[in-house]
């Protein structure tokens, strides 16, 4: 496995440059999204849904704008040392340039991807007054297969390493064994997730039960993942050994929990 241990001496991380440097990361954020869109149009057909496809196309459009905001405003908020600086100029928030120099954005959180995601659905519901729990089903099947491209647009960029390790399958980051923690997550969080969202989704107990039952599949992959991830070296461990992602994932399945019994008790008035 030597050539694997050693594949980032290997790796540029840049696809192709056509003056400005077009990064592997950000062709598998292109693929993630357009296989969950593909996907998500593909159970419609598979499972009879009564939803069309005009729908699916434009609700992506809504949730991916709050994705990007949601993502990047989140980041800014918990992650980044220089919080103070972009608040007082929120212009520079998607800024891709640093001193004239083409760098992409920098700095996306899954978590604050979530929120925007549901700003973005409330947004849309209220133009469009379509119902958003069976909408929500199709996005619970359909985002983790999206998830998978993502966590290797993450491996493929070098970024989110994996914690110091002695395993024969570790990949070395500046002369440091680690794990591949970003294959772990793509595996735990798409993988695991997708394949049992999509075994158990004619057993539905009812509509907006697979977005909630998502949530609490991807909190625990989360948590567990995190055990092989490096925590953020700007913040360290947060609580004992309780790392930023795996507390916001904590406080994520706790509202997933209570969402669930919320939505099923309205259910259950309307039946």
């Amino acid at each position: 496995m030597e050539f694997w241990n050693h594949i980032y001496e290997h790796f540029d991380p840049v696809a192709v440059d056509i003056g400005v440097p077009i990064h592997w990361y950000g062709l598998m954020y292109v693929l993630a999204l357009l296989s969950a869109l593909w996907f998500a149009k593909w159970i419609i057909k598979k499972d009879k849904m009564d939803i069309e496809e005009s729908v699916i196309d434009d609700y992506f459009i809504w949730i991916e704008i709050g994705v990007i905001i949601g993502a990047r405003v989140w980041f800014i908020l918990f992650y980044a040392t220089d919080t103070l600086y972009y608040l007082t100029h929120p212009w520079q928030i998607f800024n891709p340039f640093v001193n004239g120099e083409f760098v992409g954005i920098r700095g996306m959180s899954y978590h604050g991807a979530i929120v925007g995601a549901i700003i973005g659905s409330y947004l849309y519901h209220r133009k469009t007054k379509q119902n958003l729990w069976k909408i929500f089903d199709v996005v619970a099947l359909s985002v983790p297969v999206g998830y998978v491209f993502g966590r290797i647009g993450n491996f493929l960029n070098q970024e989110l390493v994996g914690r110091a390790t002695d395993v024969p399958w570790g990949i070395y980051v500046d002369g440091i064994l680690r794990h591949p923690s970003q294959i772990y997550e793509a595996i735990l969080e798409g993988v695991v997730v997708a394949l049992i969202l999509y075994m158990v989704r004619n057993k539905k107990p009812f509509d907006g039960s697979l977005i909630i039952l998502y949530g609490i599949l991807y909190t625990i992959a989360r948590f567990v993942a995190e055990f092989y991830r490096e925590p953020d070296e700007q913040l360290g461990f947060i609580f004992a050994w309780l790392t930023m992602g795996q507390l916001q994932s904590l406080a994520m399945l706790t509202l997933c929990v209570v969402g669930y019994y919320f939505i099923r008790s309205k259910s259950s008035l309307k039946s």
